[in-house]
């Protein structure tokens, strides 16, 4: 990864309080000139939150959630697509377009609003209906393709062709990976410079869990932060997990998973353009990659629900699922300080919570989240 250019001389301080608490506190550290009149809608500063109930339960020292949900939009796809948006205004561009699972396109489409830029979504036609309603009335144009993301991205190229659109897909411009590298900053700041031993991140496209890995690399270079950098775990679901597999093989890069399946819509990239980087991402900071069941990552759902009070999506039941997995096998230990996120809101996945409420009703469960 590159580096970055500032000075190390810089003294370690929070921003000052005029620069507010979204994502742009950092705005040093941003692709933007002081003067530019960013559109913002109150992206990041989100809450890291104890879960001390689950952390007994899993066996770790400490346990925190970063939780997402509080963005524009109910997810973290908010971070990227603001700075993937401002991306187009400094261009001078006046239409953007992508392919997306969900969350991404309805961030994009209200920033797209605000900046006043046309927009065009190919999204899968299996994708819950509350996405594509939600763009709509944001303003922009979709489209239901049958198949996943990677057929999304296939039919858009027709439709948003460049240069009359700009293509704000994961990884195919260089502002949204800016905006997730904020996770890392405020994690950093939240920690008071303390950082987790464990990051568990659900990686589709992966643009969080490169940024976090970016935004580390630059504070280390500045001199804020000492001690290793958190084991990076890269989450996948059991029916889509490129990543895992690379992983396990000793592969450099990720092949297209087939018959992707999940209900974690935003799990489900067959193949990952950042395949490399995330792979690079996990090794050199000790990680792993682990893939989690339906199963395992719909009762993480109903645990985070039930024992933390968080209306988790499915990805962030997967990263719950998958701290037990590592606890089982010995990769996560006792003392161990773990992040988990929870990347969008519950309430996007009426179909997942469905299912996962039949699951603990079939299971005859006396009370929501417990475990066997």
């Amino acid at each position: 990864m590159s580096r970055c250019s500032h000075a190390t001389t810089w003294p370690r301080s929070p921003p000052p309080r005029r620069a507010g608490s979204d994502l742009w506190r950092y705005r040093a550290f941003l692709p933007f000139a002081p003067e530019f009149p960013a559109i913002r809608l109150g992206e990041g500063g989100t809450p890291l939150l104890p879960m001390p109930r689950l952390a007994a339960e899993a066996g770790v020292a400490e346990l925190w959630l970063k939780e997402e949900a509080l963005n524009p939009t109910q997810s973290f796809k908010a971070r990227g697509l603001a700075l993937a948006v401002n991306g187009a205004l400094a261009f001078g561009q006046r239409a953007i377009a992508l392919p997306s699972a969900g969350n991404a396109g309805s961030a994009a489409a209200a920033y797209a609003a605000a900046a006043g830029l046309r927009c065009r979504i190919t999204v899968p036609e299996d994708t819950p209906e509350i996405f594509a309603l939600e763009q709509r009335a944001l303003g922009a144009e979709v489209r239901l393709v049958p198949g996943t993301i990677a057929d999304a991205g296939r039919a858009l190229a027709g439709w948003a062709a460049a240069p009359e659109w700009w293509n704000v897909a994961t990884f195919k411009e260089p502002f949204r990976l800016e905006g997730k590298k904020t996770l890392g900053y405020e994690l950093a700041e939240q920690t008071n410079w303390r950082l987790p031993n464990v990051i568990l991140y659900p990686t589709g496209g992966g643009t969080g869990l490169v940024g976090m890995w970016k935004a580390f690399a630059e504070l280390r270079e500045m001199g804020w932060l000492e001690g290793p950098t958190p084991r990076l775990v890269s989450v996948q679901a059991a029916g889509c997990a490129p990543v895992v597999r690379a992983f396990e093989q000793g592969a450099d890069a990720t092949a297209p998973w087939p018959d992707a399946s999940t209900v974690a819509m935003g799990l489900r990239v067959p193949s990952p353009f950042a395949g490399r980087l995330m792979l690079r991402a996990i090794r050199e900071t000790g990680g792993t990659a682990v893939a989690v069941s339906e199963e395992d990552l719909m009762d993480g759902m109903l645990e985070m629900a039930g024992t933390e009070g968080c209306f988790a999506c499915p990805e962030g039941g997967a990263t719950l699922a998958a701290l037990r997995r590592l606890r089982a096998s010995g990769e996560v230990k006792a003392g161990d300080r773990v992040i988990l996120f929870n990347t969008g809101s519950g309430l996007k996945y009426p179909e997942a919570w469905r299912a996962a409420l039949a699951r603990r009703v079939a299971a005859g469960s006396g009370r929501v989240g417990s475990r066997p």
